[in-house]
């Protein structure tokens, strides 16, 4: 088992009473993530649920309480006793919250729940569970996490964390994030032997998402609309969202298109990033971006050239750090990104010196001095104040 980001925060909450919620995408880990939280309770009065057997989903879906309690008792759950219980996919019953209410209430029960989309938990879950749970996220691994998967000892990448282009660190990890790029972070796609299984891989992650979570968790039928959705999303990443326009396209109403990219963007498929403005409401009021949530992903679903793949992966990198948006004025003039409201961020698959100067004009003019500078390749020359994409890494 590969220690992830994540888990430290995970271990924390665990002594906790509130319910520990992990959500992301399908595959990104929350199952092993909830595996291991189990095997950090130190007495053996727990229970895992996998709610894609018909059997535990038959479980929480009994209408009368004391059936549950009965059928936990059945499975050697001791409810006289401080216990945990870790229900997987928690989408899949949505009689559940009521049913985790009561148990939370009536015992002493710890409960580790996952669910594949913010989607439901939003809104199926919320109002049931107030105050009695706290929402985890689980993304595709970052690229310290892929090294660590990959085998390789991480130690070595904190002292570059976001510093400027050192070439031994980017001759020694190139290759890895270039492999990054192109297949992204999902764990399995990561720990694959050859370029046909990460493929595949990616293509079942792909199949199993529209054929299962969006039927599951939404009234849309017409998977093929939102595949050719998905795929011009995937053509025209770092865009910003024109509803009337791809609906035009698609020959699909605007409200539509709306609603699919709410679903999407709960689901984690894909992420928005809104305008930055001084002004709160005109902020509203501009268009997103919209980008996918993994690279791998991506390039399975679209062929697209190498800086629309590398922006892709610096906005997903970025979302590790914290708040991020972008920012363009009338004239056409943009900063790739803005993180926290405080960094003007340029993404250049070769930067040069002439690129900074550039970003630190345009960062002036909108109050900003702290800049980040992200590159794929060192520059012929000997430019080296930018920051390669391989230590824009979470502390």
């Amino acid at each position: 088992m590969i220690y992830r980001q994540l888990y430290q925060d995970l271990e924390d909450h665990l002594s906790k009473k509130q319910a520990t919620v992990i959500t992301g995408m399908r595959r990104v880990g929350k199952t092993t993530a909830v595996r291991h939280l189990l095997a950090q309770v130190p007495h053996t009065n727990k229970l895992f649920l996998d709610l894609e057997k018909a059997e535990n989903r038959y479980l929480l879906n009994q209408p009368m309480y004391r059936d549950v309690e009965l059928d936990l008792q059945v499975q050697g759950v001791d409810l006289t006793k401080p216990a945990v219980i870790a229900i997987d996919e928690i989408q899949l019953v949505r009689n559940a919250p009521s049913v985790i209410k009561y148990l939370y209430d009536t015992y002493t029960i710890k409960f580790l729940l996952t669910g594949s989309s913010s989607y439901y938990l939003k809104n199926h879950f919320s109002e049931s569970l107030a105050g009695r749970k706290r929402i985890f996220e689980m993304f595709p691994l970052n690229f310290a996490e892929f090294v660590a998967f990959r085998g390789i000892d991480t130690k070595t990448l904190k002292p570059f964390i976001r510093h400027s282009y050192q070439q031994s660190y980017y001759l020694k990890y190139k290759e890895l994030y270039e492999e990054f790029l192109r297949y992204g972070g999902f764990p399995e796609v990561a720990l694959a032997d050859t370029d046909s299984d990460k493929a595949s891989y990616l293509s079942d992650i792909i199949n199993a998402y529209i054929e299962l979570d969006i039927r599951l968790l939404s009234d849309f039928s017409a998977s093929d609309d939102l595949v050719r959705l998905v795929r011009l999303i995937a053509a025209h990443t770092g865009s910003k969202i024109d509803y009337q326009k791809l609906g035009s396209l698609l020959g699909i109403n605007r409200n539509k298109i709306k609603d699919y990219l709410t679903l999407l963007e709960y689901t984690y498929f894909i992420q928005s990033v809104p305008a930055f403005s001084r002004n709160t409401g005109r902020e509203i009021s501009q268009q997103r971006k919209l980008y996918l949530a993994d690279t791998g992903l991506l390039n399975q679903l679209a062929h697209l050239n190498s800086g629309q793949v590398f922006e892709n992966a610096i906005a997903n990198q970025l979302r590790w750090l914290g708040q991020v948006q972008f920012y363009q004025r009338k004239t056409g003039q943009e900063i790739d990104f803005i993180l926290n409201g405080q960094f003007a961020v340029e993404v250049k698959e070769t930067p040069t010196l002439s690129d900074r100067s550039t970003l630190q004009k345009r960062a002036a003019s909108i109050g900003l001095t702290d800049l980040m500078l992200i590159g794929r390749h060192p520059a012929p020359s000997d430019f080296r104040n930018f920051i390669w994409g391989g230590n824009l890494l979470p502390d």
